[in-house]
């Protein structure tokens, strides 16, 4: 007789055990799983080259980060080392750093119930299942890459900007919890095949607005790259709306490669990009959506625990 270990949901331990558990989503002829178990020797070395990421550097930021927290009223945050790594690798284990992105990043949420309350896949089940969002089962220099194609696959009447908005804050958030991807990053390809003018009408300032104060402000990831493909002419106008919200840091990592693909592939890795991208992975034309949205839905528990911490909802 064996006795199954029971690890807290949404803890990095129960995370751990359940993405052993759990079988990957296929796509095509790979497997996309989620990657929270520890760094390898790689990842680690470059954690240390570009984070700064020595267990002395990482004693002391967990020590001062968690005296921060227990001084901030009515915040509520797990203990657990793992935990906090989200929040300090971003940051080079600089813990004042750390312990501000982590005081936005929940302030976002109290203010922003709109895109934040209750953020679970079973909830965003419409956004999973319509093909918008695409993980890829491969890594780019360790970054994980996010495809939204908000162009032709955007049925507005069927999914709302905001969910959009909110599906990709769970996928983000899903990566967040990865060592690996905490330190290499995410790059995110914006595909806007399709995009019309009865689009663009959805997009307004606060909109543009509130995803980029989360972006640049409370996103606890290293965005190593936004890459903007097949954009027609009057994607233009979807950009002048946000254009006066991007700061300096964001706006030079944002890249506009419309149909030049090998402009695209000086910065992803051509193995891992799907072929209509110019890469060699061969994404299968049928939709993947369905499995995506039962993938995330192993983890729902883990989501609706995540959805507890921080500080408490207004009212």
């Amino acid at each position: 007789m064996t006795t199954e270990k029971i690890f807290k949901p949404g803890s990095q331990l129960a995370l751990i055990e359940k993405a052993k558990r759990v079988p990957p989503l296929k796509i095509g002829k790979e497997e996309m799983k989620f990657e929270p178990e520890d760094l390898d020797d790689t990842y680690k070395e470059k954690a240390l080259k570009e984070l700064r990421e020595t267990s002395e550097n990482m004693k002391q930021a967990l020590e001062e980060i968690r005296k921060q927290i227990a001084a901030e009223p009515d915040f509520v945050i797990p203990n657990e080392d793992a935990f906090l790594h989200k929040f300090l690798r971003p940051c080079k284990w600089h813990a004042e750093s750390a312990f501000e992105l982590m005081k936005r990043f929940y302030k976002f949420r109290q203010n922003n119930p709109r895109f934040c309350k209750q953020l679970e896949p079973e909830n965003e089940k419409t956004l999973l299942l319509s093909g918008i969002l695409t993980l890829l089962p491969g890594r780019s220099d360790g970054c994980r890459i996010l495809i939204i194609e908000s162009g032709k696959k955007w049925k507005p009447k069927i999914v709302s900007l905001d969910q959009i908005f909110r599906g990709v804050m769970l996928a983000l958030e899903a990566a967040m919890s990865e060592p690996k991807t905490q330190v290499s990053g995410v790059r995110v390809i914006l595909d806007m095949d399709g995009l019309s003018l009865s689009h663009v009408t959805y997009f307004t300032p606060s909109f543009a607005s509130a995803v980029l104060d989360w972006v640049q402000r409370c996103l606890p990831s290293r965005l190593k790259g936004v890459h903007i493909v097949n954009q027609p002419y009057i994607f233009n106008m979807v950009f002048a709306i946000f254009k006066p919200f991007i700061q300096e840091k964001l706006r030079k990592r944002i890249h506009f490669h419309g149909t030049d693909r090998a402009s695209l592939l000086t910065h992803i890795d051509a193995s891992i990009m799907p072929t209509r991208y110019g890469g060699k992975f061969e994404l299968p034309s049928e939709p993947i959506g369905e499995g995506l949205f039962e993938y995330f839905s192993q983890f729902e528990e883990d989501f609706q625990e995540n959805c507890k911490h921080g500080y408490p909802a207004k009212t």
